[in-house]
C-alpha cells in the first residue's frame, strides 16, 4: 500500500538533503586523509631532524653508539610504528564504511523492492484507468449516437405530429361542415315530417268532420224511413257544393262498407 502524499513528499525532500550534503563527502574524506598523511609526515620529518642533531652532536663527543641505540632507527621505527597505527585505524574506518555501506545497500536494495512493487501497482493502478478511461469513451461515443438517434426520432415525431395537427384541423373542419350539412338537412326533414303531419292533422279533421256528417245524415235517413218521409228539400239545397260531394262521398263510402277507424293528430316533434 502506497504512503500518504505529504509523506512521500517529505521523505523525497530529506533524500535529495542528504545527497546535497553528501555530494562532497568523497572529496572531503580525501582531504582528511591527505591531512593525517601530511601531519604524519611532518612528525616524522621533525622526528628524524632531531635524530639528525643528535647524531651531530654525539659524533663530536664520542666514537658513536651501537645499532640498536641509533636515533635515526629509533625515529624510523616510530614513524613507521605510527604509520602502521594509522593504517590499521583507517582499515578500521574502512571496516566501519563498509559495514555501513553494507547496511545502507541493504536499505536501498528494500527501497527498491517497495519502489518496484509500488510502481508495479501504479503501472497495474494505470492499466486499469486506461481500460476504463477506453470503456468510458466506447460509452461516451455510443451516448452521442443514442442521442443523435433520439434527436432524429424527436424531428420525425414532430414532423409527424404537425401532420397530424393538420390533419385533424381538416377533420374538424369538414366536421363541421358536416354538423351544420346535417343540421340543415335534420331541420329540412323536421319540416317535411312537420308539414306532413299537418297534413294528416288536417285529413285526420276532414274525417271526422266528414264522419259527424255521415252520421248525421245516416240517423235523418233512418227517422226519414220510420217516419215515411223525405228529407225536406229546403236543407237539401241548402248545403254548398262541397257539402254536395262530401254527400255524395258518405254514400259511396256507405255503399264500399264502413270507413278506417278516426286516426288521432300527429305532432311530429324533432324527436319523431
Amino acid at each position: 500500500m502506497s504512503e500518504p502524499g505529504w509523506q512521500e513528499v517529505l521523505r523525497i525532500r530529506l533524500a535529495e538533503r542528504n545527497n546535497r550534503e553528501s555530494a562532497f563527502a568523497p572529496i572531503i574524506e580525501q582531504y582528511r586523509r591527505l591531512a593525517q598523511q601530511t601531519k604524519l609526515l611532518k612528525e616524522r620529518n621533525a622526528t628524524l631532524l632531531r635524530a639528525v642533531g643528535s647524531v651531530k652532536g654525539g659524533s663530536s663527543g664520542g666514537t658513536g653508539s651501537a645499532d640498536d641505540d641509533n636515533p635515526v632507527r629509533m625515529a624510523y621505527t616510530a614513524s613507521l610504528e605510527t604509520q602502521i597505527s594509522s593504517l590499521r585505524d583507517e582499515l578500521a574506518n574502512l571496516y566501519k564504511t563498509q559495514g555501513q555501506n553494507a547496511q545502507r545497500l541493504l536499505s536501498m536494495n528494500e527501497t527498491l523492492r517497495e519502489k518496484e512493487e509500488l510502481l508495479r501497482i501504479d503501472a497495474e493502478n494505470l492499466r486499469k484507468a486506461r481500460e476504463e478511461i477506453a470503456v468510458l469513451r466506447r460509452k461516451v461515443d455510443q451516448h452521442g449516437e443514442l442521442m443523435a438517434e433520439k434527436d432524429r426520432t424527436v424531428q420525425i415525431l414532430h414532423d409527424e405530429i404537425s401532420t397530424a395537427l393538420l390533419e385533424l384541423g381538416q377533420v374538424e373542419d369538414r366536421n363541421q361542415t358536416l354538423a351544420k350539412d346535417n343540421a340543415k338537412l335534420l331541420q329540412r326533414w323536421l319540416d317535411a315530417k312537420q308539414a306532413e303531419a299537418n297534413r294528416m292533422n288536417e285529413a285526420n279533421q276532414f274525417y271526422e268532420t266528414m264522419r259527424t256528417r255521415y252520421d248525421a245524415v245516416s240517423s235523418w235517413r233512418n227517422d226519414s224511413n220510420d217516419a215515411g218521409q223525405g228529407p225536406p228539400s229546403s236543407r237539401l239545397s241548402s248545403g254548398s257544393g262541397k257539402d254536395s260531394a262530401t254527400l255524395e262521398n258518405s254514400t259511396t263510402t256507405k255503399k264500399n262498407g264502413p270507413p278506417s277507424p278516426a286516426s288521432k293528430v300527429v305532432n311530429m316533434t324533432p324527436n319523431g
